[in-house]
């Protein structure tokens, strides 16, 4: 089996944030990256996997103030704890850098001063939230306040948590510094823009080229259709990161830098390795250039990203390839469920190596989501690598070591056999290419279980035990053991210590390009466990620990503004039946009500879920009504009541439930009541 002619590869994955550690969503987009990446790698061809830590912006500034450390201290230890846990997930980056680096400062001034001198830079003045007390602008994520839209108190100053509503700054109410808990006000100040309208005709035809996956290329084009609009490429002092040439106070934003850090840690790779830098980033070449990202950031690196790269006059991405999120137990990471998960935290429990196939398993060449199901989890990577895979070797290691000195046979018994698992090498290859590794995750498997199938019916245990047989034995177990080799050539990519071991004990490389022949009259070393059984206890242990990391958040930084033409609205959090069915919703009588001293819009409820005057029948729950209701005419009124709901400390007190209302809000906010007949304690279904 011989690869196609090689091929000269560049491949980035999207930067993780110098601002927290690594979570297994982090870990998703890795790992498709390296097995693609070792796929290449494997098929002959010169491919390089660069990446870098994105530390930039106000909320490491924050992080490093609020930790008496600074951002360069901060970045550090981050990055240390970056590479640690990619490294032990097995990640093999060819460079993991920094956008802290000169190397990165050099290109975002240089890509800068291409676009200014070819007139792609504007300059005016424009008014933002500022909040008077820190002395800083204020990102839409850094304003907190009351969602216009649905009234729920505490919501980021873009979009609403609770409703899913979007929305600009100066539509909340009440808003107020989420550094600071300062009332922003507004201040002027000149901003520098990136002219992405004048790319409109370029983006439209990288649009429609097909280096873009087609979902993602329709969701651009509600950008370009529209109407693009200017990038503000510029921050405001104080900030971290590299003040532009010649504008005292002003920075690059972020999402400039972030990208050309893929550059950059090219560059320091060159540097250090006499590579040849120019051949992957001029236009007109023949090298392919790759990003692996998630859809949260597909404006940037299918827009932005081509437009700057365009008008630099360097060469754009051979594709964008973009996965959807990671879900665990089919709904969003949780802290408090213990599904929020970080790298760190399972490699304290679990083999890497079990979730890189569990993830091979899954992803596709689609943007869905990919759900770790745990208990799936936990039964697929038993059975297929273990009780299929590993199960090969270790049952025909034994009768060889034992009556054959660790010998294959000089002939092959089965050649058509282990042809024909050679010859699916292609189809494998085809879907690796792809990035339909679930799919070829599949065929391996079907393989596996047609060599387990040949052994069965062959019952060398049962050969072993009869007097002449003895050649035989040697035959079925060095097919066998062939068949393994074919199979563990194909998930090197996937399971590269596995692979290794496999190796040591082959006593031979597994190269894709070696597979022409069977190995014959060949001798092993003594084989050794491969992997073993996934044990629940170690995943409930992990979910447990990650359950009690209770950590404080810092706000994540305004990444991604998104102009109100070219805002898309959320859908929300999707819940499983399962989960509202645990809500439990009661009827409760008001036997109390009144104001609360310093809250514009809360009222103090007291609910009775019985017919008793007894406390332990009572709930004190605060509810944002103000503006509808007086106190003194809810007493007596039954509501309905999220019993179940845990409860939650609040400045005035702790609120123990939740009532249920609707309405647009305002005046225009109506309690839910019950029909006639409903009494106290009354179960809602």
């Amino acid at each position: 089996m011989t690869a196609n002619a090689r091929r000269k590869i560049l491949v980035t994955s999207a930067l993780p944030y110098a601002n927290g550690s690594l979570h297994l969503g982090h870990l998703l987009e890795q790992v498709q990256t390296d097995i693609w990446v070792r796929f290449q790698k494997s098929r002959g061809h010169d491919c390089l996997y660069v990446c870098a830590d994105d530390a930039h912006g106000t909320a490491i500034m924050l992080t490093a103030e609020k930790l008496g450390i600074t951002a360069e201290q901060q970045i550090a230890s981050i990055r240390q704890e970056h590479e640690r846990d990619s490294a032990g997930f097995l990640i093999g980056f060819d460079n993991f850098y920094s956008t802290h680096s000169e190397e990165n400062r050099f290109w975002c001034e240089s890509i800068y001063q291409r676009l200014k001198d070819n007139g792609h830079i504007a300059s005016r003045t424009i008014t933002q939230a500022f909040d008077p007390e820190k002395q800083l602008f204020l990102a839409d994520r850094f304003i907190k306040g009351t969602c216009p839209r649905c009234k729920t108190e505490d919501q980021y100053g873009d979009n609403c948590e609770a409703c899913g509503a979007t929305y600009s700054p100066a539509e909340l109410i009440d808003p107020v510094s989420a550094i600071s808990g300062a009332i922003p006000v507004k201040k002027e100040s000149t901003h520098f823009f990136f002219k992405l309208p004048e790319y409109e005709a370029m983006l439209k035809e990288w649009l429609a080229s097909g280096t873009l996956q087609p979902q993602v290329a329709n969701k651009l084009r509600e950008w370009t259709d529209a109407g693009l609009q200017e990038w503000d490429i510029s921050r405001d002092a104080p900030y971290f990161g590299f003040e532009i040439p010649g504008e005292p106070g002003k920075y690059f934003y972020v999402w400039l830098d972030a990208p050309i850090g893929y550059i950059a840690s090219f560059q320091h790779y060159c540097d250090r390795t006499g590579h040849d830098f120019d051949s992957y980033w001029q236009p007109d070449t023949d090298t392919e250039l790759y990003h692996f990202i998630g859809k949260d950031i597909i404006n940037f690196h299918g827009l932005f990203w081509p437009a700057v790269l365009y008008g630099a006059g360097l060469r754009t991405p051979t594709a964008v390839y973009v996965h959807g999120f990671l879900t665990v137990n089919g709904t969003k990471m949780s802290k408090s469920r213990g599904t929020f998960i970080k790298a760190g935290t399972y490699l304290e429990h679990l083999d890497a190596e079990y979730l890189r196939y569990y993830f091979a398993a899954k992803l596709n060449a689609s943007v869905d989501d990919i759900d770790l199901n745990l208990e799936d989890f936990v039964q697929r990577v038993n059975s297929d690598v273990v009780g299929k895979i590993v199960n090969i070797a270790s049952r025909c290691a034994g009768f060889l070591r034992k009556g054959f000195d660790n010998k294959l046979t000089s002939t092959c018994a089965e050649q058509q056999l282990v042809e024909d698992f050679i010859g699916g090498g292609d189809a494998i290859a085809a879907l690796y290419e792809q990035r339909e590794f679930n799919k070829a995750m599949r065929e391996i498997v079907a393989l596996a279980d047609r060599a387990n199938q040949y052994i069965d019916e062959k019952k060398p245990w049962v050969l072993a035990k009869q007097e002449g047989t003895g050649q035989q034995v040697h035959e079925v177990c060095s097919v066998g053991i062939n068949l393994f080799r074919v199979l563990m050539t194909y998930l090197k990519p996937v399971l590269p210590a596995m692979a290794e071991k496999a190796e040591a004990f082959l006593n031979c490389s597994l190269d894709w390009s070696a597979l022409d022949a069977p190995l014959l009259d060949h001798e092993l070393a003594r084989f050794k466990p491969l992997l073993t059984r996934i044990d629940s206890k170690h995943v409930a242990a992990m979910v447990e620990a990650s359950a009690e990391a209770q950590t404080e958040a810092v706000a994540p930084p305004a990444k991604a503004p998104l102009p109100a033409a070219q805002a898309t609205q959320p859908r929300g959090d999707i819940i499983q039946f399962e989960d509202f069915a645990r809500i439990d919703l009661r009827i409760v009588e008001i036997v109390a009500a009144e104001h609360v001293e310093g809250a514009d819009k809360l009222l103090r409820l007291t609910l009775s879920l019985g017919d008793s005057d007894s406390p332990a029948d009572q709930k004190q729950v605060f509810a944002g009504i103000k503006s509808a209701y007086q106190p003194e005419d809810l007493v007596g009124k039954l509501t309905v009541m999220v019993v179940n709901l845990a409860p939650r400390k609040m400045r005035f007190g702790v609120s123990e439930g939740m009532v249920l209302a609707a309405g647009p809000g305002g005046k225009e906010l109506f309690l839910l009541e019950p029909h006639a007949g409903a009494r106290p304690g009354m179960q809602v279904k």
